[in-house]
């Protein structure tokens, strides 16, 4: 009961964290201009994502356009494209793994010890997802962070950290804590069975080892 409990709420966090990786993915609000000193042009917002910018007037009008070629972004924004596409490849492999493996899942020739391997795959892939997510999220926002305090930065080109990155730090969470529960689930498991195998020769049944005195003690008396 708990077994299943466990392997469901993997299975959920690892949905969850591969959603919100593939709408990182695609959401423009990586950079979000920033209102500070002289530039309070409140009307109008600008958006930077991997793969397009926008500018968003007043709530009402917002206009994107896709990025005319990959070296009109910047370094950070050129390898987080690449590293979020396998993120997101690698937790799609990783979630249909977990789902093979899964206790409620039937399979032909396919026994617990060997649904407990695919398990293990499949938290080493979340985690690998998880960490291949984590690094263009903290890359981009160690970048954010360092030009917003950087006095040389002009105001206007300044930016903060948009919605996408906190989505992004959430989703990464979902897919580490997803491998956890899978490897350590399977860990548990794989020590339960080493136990139940190698089982002490004093805790037999009583009957047993009564009935093996019966037997020593009739066969002494026929000796005699």
């Amino acid at each position: 009961m708990i077994s299943g409990a466990l392997q469901i709420a993997g299975l959920l966090l690892g949905g969850l964290g591969m959603i919100g990786t593939f709408a990182v993915t695609g959401m423009p609000q990586w950079r979000v201009s920033a209102f500070i000193e002289n530039n309070i042009i409140v009307f109008e917002t600008i958006w930077e994502g991997l793969w397009m910018h926008c500018i968003r007037q007043a709530n009402i009008r917002m206009q994107c356009k896709v990025y005319d070629s990959v070296l009109a972004l910047s370094p950070d924004l050129q390898a987080s494209r690449g590293l979020m596409c396998a993120g997101s490849v690698l937790s799609f492999l990783a979630f249909l793994v977990a789902t093979v493996g899964m206790k409620c899942t039937r399979c032909r020739q396919s026994g617990w010890p060997t649904k407990g391997y695919i398990l293990l795959a499949a938290g080493l892939l979340f985690i690998l997802s998880g960490t291949t997510a984590l690094v263009p999220i903290c890359w981009v926002a160690n970048t954010i962070i360092r030009d917003f305090y950087n006095p040389v930065v002009n105001v206007a080109q300044k930016r903060e950290l948009g919605e996408a990155l906190y989505l992004g730090w959430v989703a990464a969470f979902c897919l580490l804590a997803a491998g956890a529960i899978f490897c350590c689930f399977c860990r548990c498991c794989e020590k339960t069975r080493s136990y139940n195998y190698s089982v002490p020769p004093h805790h037999l049944p009583l009957n047993q080892h009564l009935h093996g005195t019966t037997e020593s003690a009739y066969s002494k008396s026929q000796y005699v």
